[in-house]
């Protein structure tokens, strides 16, 4: 993309904050399903209009939490258990097209060399925000900040096949990992785990936009918040996935692969005691696995001290991103082969017990990640344990 600074817009995104709450919580439901209740859906969503699909099954997952596209969450709130909904138009999670997005402007005010079909920033109230030129004429040219796919549906068949009523307690874990693309995609394959989210954490601004965050200016880090069963997935093992995952970027500070900067640096970022003491435990057998010390962040997720540490869920269009259609196959992050020691040499004593690791063997032999294996390789569905 070309990178050009022009007059605003006065254009701005703003996202939804939320404090970060304890990492645990019970869900409670009847029949009809509300947010934070467990579902479990057959579904199958293919791009309107078009007859291949892209994603289909049965899948369980935390209603209101990610994972999915919006659009299914928000279908699946107005059935009950047992009924079924086909040819249902979805947002495909870029957003609605905006008129007002878009602006056609004098074309004495464009930069030399602008051509149709760049991408641009403009300065705009509290940072910047990145648009397309989309036409130019001999005395026009027009932008649009909307996602280059805003607009686009999917259409769904989903039925519900059932509703958690209250019997399993989840936690919550909140990593990061630099670009959080790709790390939502591998922590939403681990089985587990129910509900991803991804957003801004640790930073020192209200309501932040994707482009301030990147700006470096605001302290954000680009973060997944993960939604798990502790009965399959508890939580040292999700530290080790995170770990393995980074390779060796654990040694870079302010950079994962090449992204560079505050809101790529990784972290692990404790909602509790016992979370505090484990990510501590796991990350001293890594670094004398390794033989040196590493530099990924350790602190809590809602008492910050140097930024304030409340969470901010990033834009739509970021949601699952990897595993929307079309979307661009990026992950900075490669393991390096080297993984956390195993779980009962580093595990606090007082802890083992209620956090060993409940996946089997074979899961470690199927799924354990290789030297330089990228996660966008991976299949986009949850992994099933048979």
């Amino acid at each position: 993309d070309a990178m050009l600074v022009i007059p605003a817009l006065g254009l701005t995104l703003r996202s939804v904050p939320v404090a970060l709450r304890s990492s645990r919580h019970i869900s409670m439901t009847a029949a009809s399903p509300v947010a934070g209740d467990v579902v479990t859906v057959n579904y199958t969503l293919r791009p309107a209009a078009e007859p291949s699909t892209y994603d289909q099954g049965a899948v369980s997952f935390v209603l209101g939490a990610g994972n999915y596209v919006s659009g299914l969450h928000e279908t699946i709130a107005t059935m009950k258990s047992g009924d079924s909904l086909t040819d249902v138009p979805i947002d495909a999670g870029f957003g609605e097209f905006i008129e007002g997005a878009c602006a056609t402007l004098d074309i004495e005010q464009a930069p030399a060399g602008l051509k149709a079909g760049m991408s641009v920033m403009l300065q705009v109230p509290g940072g910047k925000q990145r648009a397309r030129v989309t036409e130019m004429t001999d005395t026009t040219f027009t932008l649009d900040s909307n996602h280059e796919r805003a607009g686009e549906k999917l259409d769904l068949d989903v039925e519900l096949l059932s509703v958690d009523a209250g019997a399993a307690a989840h936690e919550t874990a909140t990593f990061a990992g630099g670009c959080f693309w790709g790390v939502e995609l591998a922590f939403q394959r681990e089985p587990g785990v129910v509900g991803t989210k991804v957003g801004y954490c640790q930073g020192d601004m209200e309501e932040p936009s994707y482009e301030q965050v990147c700006s470096g200016a605001t302290g954000h880090t680009e973060a997944v918040s993960v939604v798990f069963d502790p009965k399959v997935a508890t939580y040292g093992r999700l530290c080790e996935l995170l770990v393995d995952r980074l390779g060796e970027n654990v040694w870079l500070e302010n950079q994962v692969g090449n992204d560079r900067g505050t809101q790529y640096r990784s972290g692990l970022y404790y909602a509790d005691a016992e979370q505090k003491a484990l990510i501590e435990a796991s990350k001293a057998a890594y670094e004398k696995a390794l033989g040196r010390p590493i530099t990924t962040e350790i602190a809590a997720a809602s008492d910050y001290d140097q930024y304030g540490g409340l969470w901010y869920f990033a834009e739509a269009y970021h949601q699952q991103y990897l595993a929307s259609p079309g979307a661009r196959p990026y992950c900075s992050a490669q393991p390096q082969g080297v993984s956390v020691p195993p779980y009962d040499s580093w595990a606090p004593a007082a802890l083992k017990d209620s956090y060993a690791p409940q996946l089997p063997d074979a899961f470690w032999k199927q799924y354990a990640p290789a030297k330089g294996c990228s996660v966008v390789n991976s299949p986009n569905e949850p992994i099933e344990m048979k």
